[in-house]
């Protein structure tokens, strides 16, 4: 009987585990696509940021990016399916 309970104990810990594994590659699929879907702008405001800390104007990468998310806002008000998906946004 013994036996039988030492075995249910590891069973329920890697089902823990694998549970624990799942979530964390769902928290990162969603991660990448939210990082594909606005990645131009977080480049750009990350690049402008870089640039005033230098002391430099960062006035193209601001204007960039404010560009890059008028066209992310515009990409995301079309309607999409599965048969017809194309985000070319990202590139």
């Amino acid at each position: 009987m013994r036996h039988h309970t030492s075995s249910f104990v590891r069973h329920a810990s890697g089902q823990g585990m694998t549970e624990y594994i799942v979530i964390v590659a769902l928290v990162a699929v969603a991660a990448i696509a939210v990082y594909q879907f606005f990645g131009q702008t977080i480049r750009n405001q990350t690049a402008g940021i870089a640039q005033e800390l230098s002391g430099k104007s960062a006035t193209d990468a601001i204007t960039a990016a404010q560009t890059s998310a008028d066209a992310t806002s515009a990409e995301g008000i079309k309607k999409k399916g599965l048969s017809a998906y194309d985000n070319d946004i990202s590139r």
